[in-house]
């Protein structure tokens, strides 16, 4: 692959290249790994976007909630690029990759990337190389990345570790006080969404939104939150009702962390998050090793019949690989 025609495509907004690029980071070979690692090293480095994380249970309306706030960002002359992360069947790895469907009308907009990727049983929400198809979206200079995870539970916060703005969506009806002031993915949520308020379900929506709003005024001030943050608000994406008011608080949020010197802090603490992350991968990927997997199934035989206690064998395995 000419990885340097490619990186010029890729910053000059071509959007096959950028599929291309996407799909090569994803890539587990180990020699599109050596490519992709070229790609992103030729990439300009000075572009930013801001990057929304949106994390929800399953049916809480992320597809459309993501068309309706693309759309609305897109009148406004910005560029939108979406990565919608798939949940993989841990028996065959297969994923239906079928969120681009539920976004028509965003996806025959030309200042609109929609990249569906498989989360091939990654835990937290997103796949393993969503953070470097972030970076390949932003080298191509599109203005706002939507990270869409899978529909995930209260542990699944890695998304918050690639986004500026973390947006929570819930349902109507979707819990009370007490659960919100349950620890995990709420208390990483810069902005609680209470989506669908519209209709017979408009009434629950301001329920829910006011027993929100309330245990959040429970959880300790972090420190890169403004007055008023982190807050719950009600929107109706099928309406379009509550878009404007939502976008409006993202800015706010983010211009304040910008001038108070929040913004290049977090992005500093995320990148060395991810070097740490790459690490560890790269430690377990000597696993594969023949070597090790020799010794690894050995140990683990005489484990299974009793020979030998898991924990004292996990040590004598790693004192293994270290000789």
């Amino acid at each position: 692959m000419d990885i340097e025609n490619l990186a010029k495509g890729i910053a000059g907004g071509e959007r096959r290249a950028l599929a291309r690029g996407i799909t090569l980071v994803e890539s587990s070979r180990s020699d599109h790994r050596a490519e992709a690692t070229a790609l992103l090293a030729a990439l300009p480095k000075e572009r930013e976007a801001l990057r929304i994380g949106l994390s929800g249970t399953p049916g809480v309306g992320k597809s459309t909630f993501i068309e309706s706030f693309g759309m609305m960002l897109i009148a406004r002359g910005l560029r939108v690029a979406v990565l919608a992360i798939d949940p993989s069947s841990s028996r065959t790895g297969g994923s239906i990759l079928g969120d681009k469907t539920r976004m028509d009308m965003l996806a025959r907009e030309s200042a609109a990337f929609i990249r569906p990727s498989p989360s091939q049983t990654h835990l937290g929400g997103v796949a393993r190389r969503t953070r470097e198809a972030v970076s390949l979206c932003e080298a191509a200079g599109f203005d706002v990345v939507l990270i869409e995870t899978v529909g995930v539970g209260q542990s699944e916060t890695v998304v918050a570790e690639m986004s500026d703005v973390f947006l929570l969506l819930l349902a109507p009806a979707g819990g009370d006080e007490l659960q919100g002031v349950k620890r995990g993915i709420m208390e990483m949520a810069d902005i609680i969404v209470v989506n669908k308020a519209d209709g017979d379900l408009k009434p629950a929506a301001s329920r829910t939104c006011a027993d929100y709003a309330g245990a959040l005024r429970l959880l300790r001030k972090r420190p890169q939150d403004p007055d008023g943050f982190p807050k719950a608000m009600m929107v109706s994406a099928l309406q379009e009702n509550g878009l404007k008011e939502a976008w409006n608080e993202v800015k706010t949020l983010t211009d304040w962390r910008r001038e108070q010197g929040f913004w290049q802090r977090t992005r500093a603490a995320q990148a060395r998050y991810w070097f740490e992350q790459a690490v560890k991968h790269a430690l377990l990927a000597q696993l594969d090793a023949p070597k090790a997997k020799a010794a690894l199934k050995a140990l683990s035989d005489r484990v299974a019949q009793g020979a030998e206690d898991p924990t004292k064998a996990a040590q004598d395995f790693v004192m293994q690989l270290d000789r």
